[in-house]
């Protein structure tokens, strides 16, 4: 094709040599964000847009995440939408089968699956400055669109340590959230890494039909109990019939959780009490002075999340199980080597060593339109407006940003925030009308973030003494917001066009972009009478 046809091609909005659909809005991912933002574009009326997803059942995180005793330590009637609640959760705490029966009931109730496209991953996003849209490459097909919503989530994708001689290994090797169900650990002999709020529900419930059970940690975490108890028929009759309750129920368990704020924030010593009651936690479960010792963490309770659990320090002390207070360092053959020389042979080694949560792989496969890709704009550590528009990165908005993430309370009221600021985003594109664009300014993005970063160094957090992975590899923390969900939803309400460049096309392109979309949606049109 000659260049002169390619740059007509252009014009009128076609890619030479390649049909595509174009959508006004593509999601990539069907969690908690994912599904939300479907349900809110649809609820503004939009109906052009597509929900990208990888694997072949919506859920996220809870899809994925299906190891033994895998359940929520948020409160099940706030960990649920305001617009979509539940009165028949069957315990406070939800399992993962659970929660994940919730979201695919989302996805019927709000006729979402239409737009669901399932084993369908995204290659790469690539911002095309003269279209102004994005064109979206993946397994099965390239799209373009107006604007990408990411709500891929910081924890879909899990980090493996680099252990010398692990390919050595002749047992079984597999991450928490990537779960061999086909695999019977009866008797065998199993080492855990990590302690975190995967590692901490698998002990228990693995403990007793492991033949041992090796712990290595590097750091114990603070352990509350979980006030967890089953929900009464009696409850969920009333929260069926009067729907009030439901919401004052969720407005109890949110309104106690933004009084704890403070002290996580502003005034860290408060925590001191807290901390006695954790110690008493362990004191009661554990008997043997020097697993107790293991087991007592030496930095402020908050610094990492605070993990409830009334199994995993009894399970502990059982025979069975040995804790390794070290790492993982090597593996020779059979024998796991901890960092302080301990050695164990194993059967089986189990993951539980979290995400790529300060360096969210997605980054890697958006490309800006100077060629450069978030993750390497970012290079210095994540940085966005409010948690969702990053410079560089026009119509481009991500569900759970940077500095979105919470240390004692629910997500999804952080993402019904971030839904909002999303909803406004498109009417202001609806108001600037044509062929537009938002591209955040970069002192705006500067602005925002000095402004988090300074709240953040008296968190605890920031002052606890602890290396959590909140911190990126610079020990900045680019994880937590440091302050009330209501002061997020607040700040997220409305998008201000002062932060942004209105970026559009020359009034020609703009036209024959426009025709080249309005025939892409006749087409979907068509295609959708004819399937009907």
């Amino acid at each position: 094709m000659a260049e002169d046809e390619r740059q007509r091609e252009r014009e009128q909005g076609r890619d030479p040599g390649r049909a595509h659909e174009h959508v006004r809005v593509a999601v990539v991912g069907s969690g908690f964000g994912g599904l939300g933002a479907a349900v809110r574009l649809r609820r503004e009326g939009i109906t052009d847009f597509v929900v990208l997803e990888r694997a072949s059942a919506v859920g996220g995180t809870w899809r994925d995440n299906s190891y033994p005793g895998c359940a929520c330590d948020v409160p099940s009637h706030l960990y649920s939408f305001s617009f979509a609640p539940n009165p028949d959760w069957p315990r406070t705490f939800s399992g993962q089968e659970k929660i994940q029966e919730y979201l695919e009931q989302l996805a019927d109730t709000f006729r979402l699956r239409p737009h669901i496209r399932l084993d369908t991953e995204v290659k790469q996003m690539r911002w095309d400055a003269e279209q102004l849209w994005w064109e979206v490459e993946t397994s099965n097909g390239t799209l373009t669109a107006d604007v990408v919503v990411s709500a891929t989530g910081p924890l879909s994708d899990p980090k493996l340590p680099d252990i010398p001689g692990l390919d050595t290994f002749d047992g079984k090797v597999f991450h928490s959230a990537r779960w061999d169900h086909d695999y019977d650990l009866r008797g065998k002999r199993v080492a855990m890494i990590g302690t975190g709020a995967s590692a901490i529900q698998i002990v228990p419930a693995i403990q007793r039909e492991v033949g041992k059970l090796t712990l290595f940690q590097r750091t114990p975490p603070w352990v509350m109990p979980r006030m967890d108890r089953a929900i009464s028929r009696a409850e969920r009759w009333l929260h069926r019939r009067l729907p009030f309750t439901t919401q004052a129920r969720r407005g109890i368990l949110w309104g106690i959780r933004e009084l704890q704020v403070q002290a996580f924030t502003k005034r860290p010593n408060e925590l001191g009490l807290v901390e006695q009651l954790a110690k008493g936690n362990i004191a009661r479960a554990v008997k043997d002075r020097d697993l107790r010792a293991k087991l007592t963490p030496s930095y402020r309770i908050g610094c990492k999340r605070i993990l409830l659990s009334n199994t995993y320090y009894p399970a502990l002390a059982q025979p069975n199980v040995d804790v390794v207070a070290s790492g993982l360092s090597e593996v020779r053959g059979n024998t796991v080597v901890a960092a302080d020389g301990t050695e164990t042979e194993v059967d089986a080694i189990i993951f539980g060593t979290g995400f790529h949560v300060t360096d969210m792989p997605i980054a890697h496969r958006v490309v800006g339109p100077d060629g450069v890709t978030m993750m390497e704009t970012w290079k210095d550590g994540m940085k966005s407006l409010r948690g969702a528009t990053a410079a560089g990165f026009p119509n481009f908005m991500t569900v759970i940003g940077p500095n979105t993430g919470l240390g004692n309370s629910s997500m999804i009221l952080m993402i019904e925030s971030q839904l909002n600021y999303l909803a406004d985003y498109m009417r202001q594109l609806d108001v600037l009308g044509g062929r537009a664009a938002l591209a955040v300014r970069t002192n705006a993005v500067n602005a925002w973030n000095d402004k988090v970063q300074e709240r953040m160094k008296r968190t605890v957090w920031n002052t606890g003494g602890c290396n959590s992975w909140y911190l990126d590899e610079n020990g900045v923390n680019t994880t937590i917001w440091p302050g009330t969900t209501s002061e997020f939803r607040a700040a997220t309400r409305h998008v201000d066009l002062a932060e942004y460049e209105v970026l559009r096309l020359p009034g020609r392109k703009a036209a024959a972009a426009e025709a080249g979309k309005g025939a892409s949606r006749r087409t979907k049109t068509k295609k959708a009478e004819a399937a009907a």
